[in-house]
């Protein structure tokens, strides 16, 4: 397997210190603090480990502290319930003696229902979208060399954008992804990279239609709560369309949304974020309210 895919599998798979309490490490991906992808799904994988022959289907968290790249992040969780066909558990992600983030999920046995779905977006496929290195070469030139360099060498994921003149000014964005090689048939580690990889870029979207100052530093963005739905069986390692959009930005927060497709059109899920968009005078980060900037 490719090594950097292999790591971030380790890394999500976590120590059992105890019944209910878990271990997990970082890795560096060029920012300030540890990404919120990954604590998201170290939660989802501390919760999977005290859950039998259930399977996610939904994770609901906040995010309330930034993440220490150098400490490792303990997981508590509680075993909140066990149903005759539904599973919840609670999980707290610590360091240093404080929370970080809190996490809900549930659990459900898999049975059939009634369906129906969303339509894919007519948007051109992965064999016709370059990859984000060609796609956004001017952007990546200007990240520190630490980011750039994590960007190029050390991804998990082949990432194509899909370029569309009618999106480049509206709060929506179109994303191919998959792993940069094959996975094995586990359910719960597909569900562990997809949480991790939901959080690429989501927030983000609130932003495409004002021309905010990144370039001076004047902006300072924030996750602040996440949610995911597990409609349909992830194969995260075959190509997945991210089509994102934003309804709404006021009041220094911006909202966005975003549904999974596969490439023959199934939705595989759903998510939410809500966090800070907030522009100050360049250089002045005094007025930061929410400490938390993993996202």
């Amino acid at each position: 397997m490719h090594p950097v895919l292999d790591d971030l599998i380790t890394l999500l798979r976590l120590d059992r210190i105890e019944k209910n309490i878990f271990r997990g490490e970082s890795r560096d991906i060029g920012s300030a603090q540890v990404f919120g992808g990954q604590v998201l799904g170290q939660a989802l994988s501390a919760a999977q480990h005290t859950v039998n022959d259930r399977v996610a289907h939904s994770l609901h968290a906040y995010f309330l502290r930034r993440g220490d790249m150098d400490a490792p992040i303990v997981y508590e969780v509680d075993r909140a319930r066990d149903g005759g066909s539904f599973s919840n558990r609670r999980v707290v992600a610590i360091q240093h003696g404080r929370p970080i983030l809190n996490l809900a999920a549930s659990f459900q046995s898999p049975e059939p229902g009634v369906e129906h779905q969303a339509s894919m977006p007519n948007v051109a496929g992965p064999d016709d979208c370059k990859d984000i290195l060609e796609v956004e070469s001017d952007n990546v030139q200007k990240m520190p060399e630490k980011m750039r360099r994590h960007k190029a060498d050390k991804r998990a994921f082949e990432i194509r954008p899909v370029v569309s003149a009618e999106a480049l000014d509206a709060p929506m964005k179109n994303v191919w992804f998959r792993t940069v090689d094959s996975l094995p048939d586990d359910s719960a580690l597909h569900q562990n990279l997809l949480a991790y990889v939901s959080d690429y870029e989501l927030l983000g979207v609130s932003t495409l239609p004002h021309d905010l100052p990144f370039d001076k530093g004047a902006v300072i963005m924030a996750s602040l709560d996440h949610a995911l739905w597990f409609h349909r069986e992830v194969h995260i390692d075959q190509w997945l369309l991210y089509a994102m959009d934003s309804p709404n930005a006021s009041g220094a927060r911006g909202l966005s949304r975003g549904q999974l497709f596969s490439q023959d059109g199934e939705l595989i899920a759903s998510t939410a974020q809500e966090g800070l968009v907030r522009v100050v005078a360049p250089g002045n980060k005094s007025r930061r309210s929410h400490p938390s900037t993993q996202g």
